[in-house]
C-alpha cells in the first residue's frame, strides 16, 4: 500500500498544471520531456529511455514520445512533467501507467476538471490534471515516484507541417528551456523511428541537424523512412528532419477521413508545380529587426543577424532594401532604399554587428516607419524578425496597423528563438497576405533564405476561391484562402456530407489575369485511413474561432463552441483542460465519456495499417536484394498501389482479414491543365492565359 500521508500532505501541491505551445526552434538548454523530482529543490531523476515515434502523412505529423524515468533516491519523490510542444501542434493524448496499466486521458471544460481534481484531495487516489496557462508550455505532477522504481509515461501531439518551397521540415524540439535545472542526458536507449507519405512524390530526405546519426530508406516515390537509435546521448539539441518534395504539375490533392456514422473530413492541398516557375522581378525589402532585452536570451539576437546576412546576401540588382532596428525606439540603416549591390550589404552587416538586445519590445513604431518605403509601383515586403514578445496592450494596434497597410505591401514574420509569440506573428502575416516562418538553429540559414525570398518573388495566384459542387461541404478552414506561393502548398480542411464525386473549381488571378480551372474528385463514404485530418480540422477551426475574437476584442461569443470542439477531439486549449484519473470506475463514477480512448484508439489502428503497408513495401525492395535479384526483380515500379494486400490491424475482424483486397492509396490527386503543350497551344480553359503572362513577364525583363 502507498504512503499515503506523505500524499494528502503534498497533493495540495499537486497539478498545478500550466501552459502549452511551447516553440519548437530554439538554440540550447534542458531537453524535451523532463521529470524534475520535487519541483527541482531535491531528488534525482533519471531518463531512462526516450523513444519518439512520428508518422507524416500528407504534410499532417503525429508525433508519439515515450519516455522511462527512473528515480534514483531510496526515497518517494513528488516529480515535476514539463514538455514543450512544437508550433501549431494540438496536444491530442497524455498517458501514464499506473500500476503497470495505461490510463489515457480525457479532456473537459477546465473549470468541471477543475472541480472533479479538487474533489480528491481528500481521498486516496491519484487524479491528473493538464491545464493550459499561456501559449508555451505544459507542466504535470506526478506522485508518488517510488524509491528506485521507473514510471512511464507518453504524450501525443499533431501538427501541420510548414513548406517553403518544396522543402517541409519537421523539428523535435529537444532544446527547451522550460527547466534550467534539470539533466538533459538519456542513460539507455535513445530512438527516432519516421515514417514519410505524400501523395506529392517525395525527391530527397536528410537531417541538416543530426546528418550521418540518421540512415534513411528510400521505398517509393511516396514511401520513406529515416531512423536513428543509440544508446545514451543528450538531449540538449533540436533534431531537424527535412524532406523535399516535387509536383511536377500544379494541381489538387486529397485525402479523406469517413468513419460511418457521421459526416467525412478532408484535407485538400493546392500546390503548385515546374511549370509555374515565374521570372525573377525586382522588389523593395525592409527588414524590421528586433533588438529588445527579450532577444538576448539563447542566441536570439545572434540567429537574427544571421538570417538577415544569409537573405540579403541572396537579393538581385534588382532588389532595393533597407534595415530598420527596434526596442523601443526605431534607427535606420539608409534612411531610404538602396540598391543590393556588394557595398550596400557590406554596409548591413557592418551595421548589424553594432547592435545589442536591450529595452522593451515595442513594435507599432517599427511597423509605421516601414510603411513610409512603400511606392505604388513596387511591391514592398516587410520582413520582421522578432520573437514577438511584445505587449499585451500593443496587440490590437498591430492588428489595426496590418489593416491599414498602404497598396502592395505585404508582410512576412520570421519568429526568432524559443519562446515565440506564434499567434500574433501568424496572424500578422496571414492578414497581410504574406507568410510566418521559424528559425532554427539546427537548420541551414542560406537554405532557408533562398527559399523565403523565393516565395517572397514569386506568389503564383492571388484572390483564390475554391468551389466544390456534387458533395455538400462546410465548415471550411481557412474560410478566406490566402494567396497561393510557389513552393509553399495551401492546405484547406473541412467537413462533407453524403459521398461521390464532385466538381472542384479554382478561381483567382495570376498577375491580374484570369485563373478558372475545374477537376473532378471523389469523396468516398468510408475511409479510415487519415483519422489525423479530424483532430486538425478542429484545431484549425479553434485557432481560426480565436483569432476572429481577437480581432472583434472579445471571446465571449466563441468560448461555448471551443470548449465543445476540445471535449470532442481532445484538445487542451485555454478552456479545456486534460483530466487523467486512476481507473476506468472513476471515469464512469464522473459520467466522463472515453472520446479521447475511441479516438486514439482508431488512431492507433490506422498507423497500426500503415506500418504493416510500409513492411509490405520493404519486404518487396528487399527481395531484390541477393545474388538472383536480377531474375526476380519486379519489373513495375514499387508504389503503394502494387504492394500486397495490407494485414488489418488486430482489432478488425477475421473475416475481414481473410478478405483483404490489395490496398490502394486513399489520396486523389488530380493537374491544372495550366501549362501550354510542347505543340505551343494551351491546354484546358486558362492555358493560353498563363502563356500570356509569361509572355508579358519575359518581355518586360528584356526592356530593362
Amino acid at each position: 500500500m502507498r504512503p499515503y500521508s506523505n500524499f494528502l500532505k503534498k497533493v495540495s501541491a499537486i497539478f498545478r498544471a500550466s501552459a502549452i505551445l511551447l516553440v519548437l526552434f530554439t538554440t540550447h538548454a534542458n531537453g524535451a520531456g523532463l521529470l524534475i523530482a520535487d519541483g527541482g529543490f531535491g531528488g534525482v531523476l533519471e531518463i531512462k529511455e526516450h523513444e519518439v515515434q512520428v508518422t507524416i502523412n500528407n504534410g499532417v505529423a503525429v508525433t508519439h514520445v515515450t519516455q522511462v524515468f527512473h528515480n534514483t533516491e531510496n526515497r518517494q519523490v513528488e516529480a515535476l512533467y514539463t514538455f514543450p510542444v512544437p508550433k501549431g501542434a494540438s496536444v491530442a493524448n497524455f498517458s501514464m501507467w499506473i500500476n503497470g496499466k495505461e490510463m489515457i486521458g480525457e479532456v473537459l471544460e477546465k473549470q468541471r476538471a477543475r472541480e472533479i481534481y479538487n474533489s480528491y484531495k481528500q481521498t486516496r487516489k491519484d487524479p491528473g490534471l493538464l491545464e493550459q496557462k499561456d501559449y508555451k508550455t505544459f507542466e504535470m505532477r506526478i506522485f508518488p515516484i517510488n524509491a528506485g522504481a521507473d514510471q512511464k509515461v507518453q504524450i501525443s501531439y499533431y501538427q501541420e507541417l510548414d513548406v517553403d518551397h518544396d522543402r517541409a521540415v519537421y523539428v523535435y524540439p529537444l532544446a527547451t528551456v522550460t527547466r534550467r535545472d534539470a539533466a538533459a542526458k538519456v542513460t539507455g536507449k535513445f530512438a527516432m523511428n519516421m515514417e514519410i507519405k505524400s501523395a506529392i512524390p517525395i525527391v530527397k530526405v536528410e537531417s541538416p541537424s543530426h546528418g550521418d546519426q540518421f540512415v534513411t530508406a528510400d521505398h517509393s516515390e511516396n514511401f520513406k523512412q529515416i531512423s536513428m537509435e543509440a544508446v545514451g546521448g543528450s538531449l540538449a539539441s533540436d533534431m531537424v528532419v527535412s524532406f523535399d518534395l516535387a509536383r511536377p504539375k500544379t494541381g489538387i490533392d486529397l485525402i479523406t477521413s469517413h468513419q460511418g456514422g457521421e459526416d467525412g473530413y478532408f484535407l485538400m492541398t493546392l500546390a503548385t508545380g515546374k511549370e509555374l516557375e515565374g521570372l525573377n522581378t525586382g522588389m523593395d525589402y525592409v527588414f524590421v529587426m528586433d533588438i529588445s532585452g527579450s532577444m538576448e536570451h539563447d542566441g536570439k539576437l545572434v540567429m537574427s543577424k544571421n538570417s538577415v546576412e544569409a537573405f540579403i546576401t541572396e537579393l538581385g540588382k534588382e532588389d532595393n532594401f533597407e534595415i530598420l532596428t527596434f526596442n523601443i525606439s526605431v534607427n535606420a540603416l539608409f534612411s531610404g532604399l538602396r540598391p543590393a549591390s556588394d557595398e550596400m550589404k557590406q554596409q548591413a552587416e557592418n551595421f548589424m554587428r553594432t547592435k545589442r538586445a536591450a529595452g522593451s519590445t515595442v513594435l507599432a513604431p517599427a511597423m509605421t516607419a516601414a510603411y513610409k518605403y512603400a511606392a505604388p509601383d513596387r511591391t514592398l515586403n516587410v520582413v520582421i524578425l522578432s520573437d514577438g514578445m511584445t505587449e499585451q496592450s500593443e496587440r490590437q494596434t498591430l492588428i489595426q496597423l496590418i489593416a491599414s497597410r498602404p497598396k502592395n505591401t505585404r508582410v512576412f514574420c520570421i519568429g526568432i528563438g524559443n519562446e515565440i509569440n506564434r499567434p500574433l506573428l501568424d496572424q500578422m502575416a496571414e492578414d497581410s497576405g504574406g507568410l510566418a516562418a521559424y528559425i532554427s538553429h539546427g537548420d541551414n540559414f542560406q537554405k532557408q533564405a533562398k527559399a523565403f525570398r523565393r516565395k517572397l518573388m514569386r506568389p503564383v495566384a492571388t484572390d483564390l476561391t475554391i468551389a466544390i459542387a456534387g458533395v455538400k461541404t462546410y465548415d471550411i478552414e481557412p474560410l478566406k484562402i490566402p494567396n497561393l506561393y510557389h513552393g509553399s502548398p495551401l492546405r484547406i480542411y473541412g467537413r462533407y456530407s453524403g459521398s461521390g464525386e464532385a466538381n472542384v473549381t479554382l478561381n483567382g488571378s495570376v498577375q491580374g489575369v484570369e485563373l478558372k480551372q475545374s477537376v473532378k474528385l471523389r469523396f468516398p463514404d468510408q475511409d479510415a485511413d487519415n483519422p489525423e485530418i479530424e483532430r486538425m480540422w478542429a484545431w484549425k477551426r479553434i485557432d481560426q474561432l480565436l483569432k476572429e475574437a481577437d480581432r472583434k476584442g472579445s471571446r465571449n461569443d466563441v468560448t461555448d463552441q471551443i470548449v465543445r470542439l476540445g471535449e470532442d477531439y481532445s484538445i487542451v486549449t485555454e478552456y479545456t483542460s486534460f483530466l487523467v484519473l486512476e481507473n476506468d470506475a472513476e471515469y464512469q463514477r464522473w459520467k466522463i465519456e472515453k472520446r479521447n480512448s475511441r479516438r486514439l484508439e482508431r488512431d492507433r489502428d490506422a498507423q497500426s495499417r500503415r506500418k504493416t503497408q510500409a513492411a509490405a513495401i520493404r519486404n518487396k525492395v528487399n527481395d531484390a536484394v541477393g545474388p538472383e535479384a536480377g531474375q526476380k526483380q519486379a519489373t513495375q515500379p514499387i508504389t503503394v498501389e502494387n504492394i500486397p494486400a495490407a494485414k488489418p490491424a488486430p482489432s478488425q475482424p477475421a473475416k475481414q482479414m481473410a478478405n483483404a483486397k490489395p490496398e490502394k492509396r486513399s489520396d486523389q490527386s488530380s493537374d491544372f491543365q495550366v501549362a501550354p503543350r510542347r505543340s505551343g497551344g494551351g491546354s484546358g480553359p486558362v492555358g493560353p492565359l498563363f502563356v500570356a503572362v509569361a509572355w508579358w513577364m519575359k518581355r518586360k525583363r528584356m526592356k530593362r
